[in-house]
């Protein structure tokens, strides 16, 4: 064979090969989408009756908290009692405003503001606000100072605001890992949340960002009922992007939240903190071997959950959180509370929207008996 032969040879097998290696290039986003796919969901819903609901529902709940190290700080905690402390008090015009500081945990002082509307008598329906990240955080009158009358992504008044002027007394939690909670490094530098850091640490020890925060939120209600004129019938938790999260979790957890309207948080896993960027907080180790995210939402049944969502959002983007609903339709159907169960779809993108929130919290207040 002559030396061009083999030198052309030599090319077309370079190439052949090259050819080769390119198709079986790592395909990130492909490999874990198969991931998800095969994942196994064990937990999820597949009954018809009522009674299906109710023996799922002590199935996968416990399954949930241990997810989420809920179980952990629960045993940790036994019996734990949260302290509370009044920084501040200010007549703003329309509605009290005070700062306090409540320990939900021993070590763990969670600065809140507490808002009370005028002209209220005996008990009055309570509404917890938490937060998002980035410039969301400011806006929920709890983390940062003088920043209550900033508009909120053209939506007007911050949610915290909003709920008082519809009537209810409102707690507005700093989020765990955020403002005071941060690490020592994040202040120093400025940083707005520690959620990176809380995640590894609580790693270490069985705990998960989300548990925290569902504590806290536990541990928020524990101490109102004891310390504030609030109807312990009439609870709601509404907060949008971490905030909807946080909002989405505690009452999948706690039987005693009414209303749950997360907003721009509801969506699959699969479909949103999977293949999409988020922050390091909405992860939960083997969470899509127990269950998607509409079978959490089915532990809110019977009580009211409305999902509220932007048509244009980009991080849970809308046929996702459709697929996700219309699952979550089947469970409340089967629990034979159809009407509970609302998905409001917003003209727009990642935000809050106010016009699918308070209808829809005033409503079902206002069925409780």
């Amino acid at each position: 064979m002559s030396t061009t032969i083999k030198t052309f040879a030599a090319v077309i097998i370079f190439n052949l090969c090259c050819a080769y290696a390119i198709s079986q290039q790592y395909a990130f986003q492909d490999h874990f989408k198969t991931q998800f796919e095969a994942s196994p969901k064990q937990f999820a819903f597949n009954g018809s009756t009522k009674k299906d609901v109710e023996e799922w529902r002590k199935l996968l709940l416990p399954k949930l908290k241990a997810a989420l190290g809920l179980d952990k700080i629960q045993q940790q905690l036994t019996g734990y009692v949260p302290r509370a402390e009044k920084k501040s008090s200010e007549d703003t015009g329309p509605y009290i405003k005070e700062h306090w500081i409540i320990w939900t945990e021993p070590t763990v002082p969670l600065p809140v503001t507490i808002l009370f509307p005028k002209n209220s008598s005996g008990k009055t329906p309570l509404v917890i606000t938490p937060h998002g990240h980035g410039r969301n955080a400011d806006l929920y009158e709890g983390i940062y100072p003088n920043m209550h009358e900033k508009d909120s992504n053209q939506q007007g008044k911050p949610v915290a605001v909003q709920s008082v002027l519809e009537g209810y007394i409102t707690i507005a939690p700093t989020t765990r890992a955020f403002g005071d909670t941060r690490s020592e490094h994040d202040k120093k530098e400025g940083n707005s949340f520690s959620c990176h850091d809380q995640l590894m640490k609580d790693l270490l020890v069985g705990r998960t960002p989300i548990g925290d925060r569902v504590w806290d939120m536990q541990k928020i209600i524990d101490w109102a009922l004891q310390n504030l004129p609030v109807d312990p019938k009439r609870i709601a938790i509404t907060g949008n992007s971490g905030g909807g999260t946080v909002s989405f979790f505690s009452a999948a957890c706690d039987p005693r939240i009414t209303v749950a309207v997360p907003g721009s948080a509801f969506c699959t896993f699969q479909g949103s903190i999977g293949p999409i960027a988020h922050c390091d907080c909405n992860y939960i180790p083997g969470i899509l071997n127990i269950a998607e995210m509409p079978d959490i939402a089915g532990l809110v049944t019977p009580r009211a959950f409305c999902a509220v969502n932007g048509v244009e959002d980009n991080v849970f983007p809308i046929e996702p959180t459709r697929e996700a609903f219309a699952h979550l339709q089947k469970i409340y159907a089967a629990a034979g509370v159809p009407s509970k169960v609302e998905l409001y779809e917003g003209q727009g993108g990642h935000r809050y929207y106010k016009e699918g929130s308070w209808p829809f919290i005033k409503k079902h207040f206002s069925q409780v008996n």
